[in-house]
């Protein structure tokens, strides 16, 4: 069986009751993910096998004045036990999948030069580096894409 990508509705919460160690940066608040759930502006992809969420990714679209609406990706985790499988990929496509259905111009995601999992990554989905130390992959969306 495949792992399956989703993307997290309000009325989804309760998958985030099964989650594998060490993808969140601390445990679960069932009160802060109805809060992020119900935020039309918060976006949550996950990877779940056997019910258990082995990784996810998190983004915010926002819209500002003076600019185009940008998708700002967050964060990006895959459970030990599933990593090097192109999980992250297919999670973070999803995440961009999201932004470029909403009108996005653009998405935008900062790592550490030394993260080298994640510049694989966003290189491999087709992010720009920024020339700086601290490191922004870009990715430019084009008009909506047919299938």
């Amino acid at each position: 069986m495949q792992t399956e990508i989703k993307i997290l509705a309000s009325s989804d919460k309760a998958i985030l009751l099964n989650v594998a160690d060490g993808i969140f940066d601390h445990g679960i608040d069932i009160n802060h993910t109805v809060e992020f759930l119900e935020d039309p502006r918060h976006h949550l992809a996950v990877a779940i096998d056997d019910g258990l969420v082995v990784g996810f990714a998190s983004g915010v679209h926002y819209i500002h004045p003076d600019k185009e609406p940008e998708l700002w990706i967050n964060e990006v985790g895959i459970a030990s036990t599933h990593r090097n499988r192109g999980l992250a990929k297919r999670i973070l496509q999803a995440l961009l999948d999201v932004g470029r259905g909403l009108g996005c111009k653009e998405a935008w995601v900062l790592t550490d030069r030394a993260n080298i999992p994640a510049m694989q990554l966003y290189t491999s989905l087709g992010g720009v580096e920024a020339p700086k130390d601290q490191v922004m992959f870009t990715f430019h969306f084009t008009k909506k894409e047919t299938k």
